[in-house]
């Protein structure tokens, strides 16, 4: 039918490899990490320091804010399973059209987030609330859209880690601009880049692999189908192998919000370096989209979850390292960063990569792949929440403000970015180990 009326008809097609299949599906994780780290990692410290929110005032908006958009992500999953059965086969239109949409209000409300029209305390934290809130919405729409795709595309362990791997070093490189570009060319620029680089991927998507395909018989090792019992919103939790990930991932990814929410105070109060705040996070992206082709040969040789442990080992090492270093310590901080981004690359590849074959494995391929994901992003976002509702507040309960130089502070701030999150990751490997890698799991 394609060859007699390819006007008519755009069938789906499957996942082929090659750059192109990368570029085309993967380029739109440019563009949302590009949103990302403004989002996730600079606004607290923009809204701290430049306008004077209070630590605790802050961290109370971001954590209402973040669970708010964390709570609608398995709704968003739902609608994205709606949007692509719609299909029926065919070219997803109807995602592609929400997509579009979903970019035009992202655009807007990260323009507006960060160019609030008044400076008194009480309107910036509402403002921040809202424009935040909006932002996050179309972010979420986007996000669950690109990782159900991505997981539609099935294959086995070193497809899926391939996949995954190139909508994250897309969006490694993302975070890299994005990390250099507000300091060269200030706010104004970056909003316009990220709007044109958003136009960019939402129409290289359109031309991107969409159909489903199964996985080779027998190559996903251990099954666990799941019937259709209830309502598709609940119906991940049905699986066992969804659970046991969930919780790994739950205390994997809080270990690694804490530092993402503290490393520009920690770079700048207990290194005392804010001129090499670029240096620091290009350093860190750059090891990670880096690593990327490192990780996905991991996978072929240890299989994923081994790959993830190893990355979760790598990433311990690092942290320690940073808790032995002081005021002017720019190199040694700067090896810190290489290491723990080339950790990174396995946090951003793998588990995405293990979760595909979490959906294919209870029978839910080409169907179910966006209640996954949004249950998935709420784990993120929760994540993300706990460690600006708690750290920011605790920290300012014990002592320490942004500037601060008094040593009980800074040990403060020390234990948080620093030993906290190595216990975090510690607890997560061996969750890893017991409720994956011995139960047979891949």
């Amino acid at each position: 039918m394609t060859a007699t009326h390819p006007a008519t008809v755009q069938t789906s097609r499957g996942w082929h490899g090659g750059w192109l299949d990368g570029l085309r599906y993967g380029g739109l994780g440019m563009p949302l990490a590009f949103v990302a780290l403004p989002l996730y990692v600079v606004l607290p410290s923009h809204y701290a320091q430049t306008f004077g929110v209070p630590l605790a005032a802050l961290g109370t908006v971001l954590l209402v804010a973040r669970l708010a958009d964390a709570a609608v992500d398995p709704f968003i999953g739902r609608w994205v399973d709606g949007w692509f059965d719609a299909s029926r086969g065919q070219r997803p239109a109807r995602a592609l059209g929400m997509a579009i949409l979903a970019g035009i209000v992202l655009a807007l409300g990260f323009a507006a987030l960060f160019h609030p029209p008044a400076r008194g305390q009480a309107f910036l934290l509402a403002w921040c609330a809202i424009t935040l809130g909006i932002a996050y919405l179309a972010y979420s729409v986007l996000s669950v859209m690109h990782q159900a795709w991505g997981a539609r595309l099935g294959g086995a362990e070193p497809q899926r880690a391939r996949i995954v791997s190139w909508r994250e070093g897309f969006a490694l490189a993302g975070v890299l601009l994005a990390s250099v570009l507000p300091s060269l060319a200030g706010i104004t620029w970056t909003t316009a880049v990220f709007a044109a680089l958003l136009a960019v991927a939402l129409t290289l998507l359109h031309r991107a692999p969409s159909g489903f395909v199964p996985p080779a018989p027998g190559a996903q090792g251990r099954h666990d189908p799941v019937p259709a019992r209830a309502g598709t919103l609940n119906l991940p939790w049905q699986s066992a192998d969804f659970r046991r990930l969930m919780v790994i991932y739950l205390v994997n990814g809080i270990a690694s919000a804490v530092p993402a929410t503290l490393v520009l105070f920690f770079i700048r109060d207990r290194l005392q370096a804010p001129a090499f705040e670029p240096l620091f996070l290009a350093s860190y992206f750059a090891a990670g989209a880096l690593s990327m082709p490192l990780w996905v040969r991991m996978v072929g040789r240890l299989g994923l979850a081994a790959a993830w442990r190893l990355g979760m080992g790598l990433s311990v090492a690092a942290f320690v390292w940073a808790a032995l270093l002081g005021a002017g310590d720019v190199a040694a901080f700067a090896a810190v960063c290489v290491a723990s981004g080339i950790a990174l690359g396995a946090d951003l590849a793998l588990p995405g990569a293990l979760l595909a074959g979490v959906v294919q494995r209870a029978g839910h391929g080409g169907r179910l792949e966006g209640a996954y994901f949004g249950w998935w992003n709420f784990a993120t976002k929760l994540n993300l929440a706990l460690a600006a509702g708690v750290a920011l507040p605790l920290l300012e309960a014990i002592g320490y403000a942004p500037g601060a130089r008094d040593p009980q502070a800074l040990r403060a701030l020390t234990i948080a970015y620093c030993l906290l999150p190595c216990a975090l990751k510690l607890l997560a490997a061996a969750l890893l180990h017991t409720l994956w890698i011995r139960g047979g799991f891949r």
